[in-house]
This record gives structure tokens, C-alpha cells and sequence, in this order.
């Protein structure tokens, strides 16, 4: 019979310190949800889903690279059949398509403004 008394009163206090445990958790996720409405009303710039203009952002950023690169092949590959150098005027013109396609990656991401001092 003392067994009994005795698992009674710790599961009084139990209940007593999950109670109370409770209430402090009920509290912190008030003062949480107080403090993201805050944040959220400061925070007025995109948000982190994916939206249509990321994409096509993205497109146009890859667009920008192979079409350096396709059309510094093109180049090559003309100057080739018309001067008879292959494969020179391919791998020449091939490179600078990648280096041309390169920069109008970092210009079209705005990373650079083109050739010249900064401004500051």
C-alpha cells in the first residue's frame, strides 16, 4: 500500500512539472509568433520560393554563356574552311567565345558593368 502512495504523489508531481512545462512552452511559441509578425512586417523583399522571373533569369544566364560559345565556334569554323587552318581558327575563336560569353554572364548578373574604373 505505501507503493501506491508513493507512485501517486510522483505522478502528481509529474503532472505538476508537465503542467508547468507546458505553460512555458505555450508562452515561448507566443513571444515566437510575436516576433516572426514583426520580422515578416520589417522583411518586404522577395521571398525565398522559386518564381517565374529566378527562372527566367536563370535561362537567360545560361542563354547568354552558349551563345558565346556557339557563336565563337562558328567563327572558328568559317575561318577555318575559308583560310584552310583548321584546327586553329576553331580552338582560337572557340576560347574567345568562352571568354565573351563569360562576361555577358557577369554583365547581364551585374557582377560587372563592363570594361573600365568602377564607380564607387
Amino acid at each position: 500500500m505505501a507503493e501506491d502512495t508513493g507512485d501517486k504523489s510522483e505522478n502528481r508531481n509529474r503532472s505538476t512539472e508537465e503542467a508547468a512545462l507546458s505553460a512555458r512552452l505555450q508562452s515561448l511559441g507566443e513571444r515566437l509568433a510575436h516576433q516572426k509578425g514583426a520580422d515578416r512586417k520589417v522583411e518586404a523583399g522577395p521571398s525565398s520560393r522559386s518564381d517565374p522571373s529566378a527562372l527566367a533569369r536563370g535561362f537567360r544566364l545560361s542563354t547568354e554563356l552558349v551563345a558565346g560559345v556557339l557563336v565563337g565556334a562558328f567563327i572558328g569554323w568559317a575561318l577555318d574552311k575559308w583560310l584552310g587552318i583548321s584546327p586553329w581558327g576553331m580552338i582560337v575563336f572557340l576560347l574567345i567565345g568562352f571568354a565573351a560569353g563569360v562576361i555577358n554572364v557577369m554583365r547581364a548578373a551585374g557582377v560587372s558593368t563592363g570594361p573600365g574604373p568602377r564607380p564607387q
